[in-house]
C-alpha cells in the first residue's frame, strides 16, 4: 500500500493518544509543530484503542503514526499497533512515538518495529527534522 502523499509531497501523520492516558498537551504541541512545518496532522484524541487509531491511519492513508504514552503501557500499546498493522498490510506506516518510557524498554520497541522514540524534553524541532528526514524519502517514491 503506497502512501497517499506518495509523489504528492505532503506528508500525513497521525498524532494518537492510546489507552487511559489523559493528558494530551504534549501530543498536542508535536501535532502544532509537524503541522506548521507543513505536515498534514490528524489528531485522533484521547482514549483511543490501537484498533481505533490503526483503522484511522488506514483509512487517512497516513505515512506514519505519532503515538504519544504516558500512562506506563507503552510496550502493549505500540506492540498491539504494529500487530493490527501487519495484520491489515500495512507495516509501511512508519510508528514513532514519545512519552514516559524509561530508556531500557527503548532497544526492545525499536526491535520490535517503533521507528524512534522521542523522550520528554525532547525539542520540537528534532522531532519535525527526524519527521522530515525519515518520511519525507518515502512520500516521494
Amino acid at each position: 500500500m503506497a502512501p497517499a502523499s506518495a509523489g504528492a509531497g505532503k506528508l500525513r501523520v497521525i498524532v494518537a493518544k492510546a489507552g487511559l492516558d489523559g493528558h494530551d498537551r504534549g501530543a498536542k504541541v508535536v501535532a502544532r509543530a509537524l503541522r506548521d512545518a507543513g505536515v498534514e496532522v490528524i489528531y485522533t484524541g484521547l482514549h483511543q484503542m490501537p484498533e481505533q487509531i490503526v483503522a484511522a491511519a488506514i483509512q487517512e492513508d497516513v505515512d506514519a503514526i505519532g503515538l504519544s504514552v504516558l500512562s506506563g503501557a507503552h510496550m502493549t500499546l505500540f506492540a498491539r499497533v504494529i500487530e493490527l498493522l501487519r495484520e491489515q498490510d500495512a507495516s509501511d506506516i512508519v510508528v514513532f512515538g514519545g512519552g514516559i518510557i524509561p530508556t531500557d524498554d527503548i532497544a526492545e520497541l525499536t526491535a520490535m518495529g517503533v521507528a524512534r522514540i522521542f523522550t520528554p524534553g525532547a525539542p520540537t524541532t528534532e522531532i519535525v527534522e527526524w519527521v522530515n528526514e525519515e518520511l519525507r524519502p518515502r512520500s516521494a517514491v
